[in-house]
């Protein structure tokens, strides 16, 4: 716990067998106080890996999409009560030493909502990230920034802390079951007009981290214009949209 707050890391997981164990032996247990793995129908043995550490395991019967097991995440976190939940991907490309400073500034309030950057710092490339992949975050994280009026350095990364109250205002069930979930709930987020911060991430990429192909990262693309665009009219008051409204 920090200041009283109790923490619990979920890790919506898929394929994840080979990287779990490094990855959640790096969380910070002296502030974390559980951990819940939700499995989408893995073709490995992540349910059995995550069945030795120790960890609170939930499984989809089939495989649901990142999405999905993004919402069963939260409400599984919700239902044991934390107050600021942290998600983290099982694949070990980001940092789990980073969940102490980002729990710290959920649980001082300075923020309601605290995303790592990997484009902070200047390194993403250095640190493996696949040019495309960088040259598509610049383009739609730029494009986001100018149609929604914000400065936000990244839109895209999946590493981020939640406070209680954000998670229970937000409609998830609403919201895609596929990768495009991530955007929409950051912009989610900022309709609602929560305090979001940034830190710096140094992000690792090998051949046993998580990643999707070209083709998934174009139709991510236009989900991610597609919901800039619903923000801005909603938020306009021209067209309403159900995925931008208080729960």
């Amino acid at each position: 716990m920090l200041n009283n707050k109790k923490i619990i890391v979920v890790m919506p997981a898929y394929n994840a067998e080979k990287t779990l164990e490094k990855t959640y032996k790096q969380i910070p247990f002296n502030i974390v106080d559980d951990v819940i793995l939700v499995d989408d129908k893995s073709s490995d043995q992540t349910v059995m890996k995550a069945k030795e550490l120790g960890i609170r395991i939930f499984i989809h019967k089939k495989n649901k999409g990142y999405g999905a097991s993004q919402k069963t995440c939260y409400k599984k976190a919700l239902d044991l009560k934390a107050d600021i939940v942290v998600i983290l991907h099982p694949d070990y490309q980001y940092d789990p030493r980073l969940i102490t400073t980002m729990s710290s500034l959920i649980a001082e309030n300075i923020y309601d909502v605290v995303i790592a950057s990997r484009i902070l710092g200047g390194k993403a490339i250095k640190n493996g990230m696949p040019i495309y992949k960088y040259v598509f975050n610049r383009i739609l994280t730029f494009i986001e920034n100018l149609m929604i009026g914000e400065e936000i350095s990244e839109y895209h990364t999946g590493y981020r802390a939640f406070s209680k109250g954000v998670l229970q205002s937000l409609p998830l069930e609403k919201n895609s079951d596929n990768f495009v979930f991530d955007n929409q709930m950051l912009l989610q987020i900022l309709f609602l007009d929560f305090k979001v911060g940034e830190i710096s991430c140094p992000t690792r990429y090998n051949d046993d981290s998580s990643s999707i192909n070209f083709w998934q990262s174009l139709k991510y693309g236009f989900g991610v214009l597609k919901t800039a665009l619903q923000y801005v009219l909603a938020k306009k008051k021209i067209l309403e949209n159900s995925i931008f409204t208080k729960k």
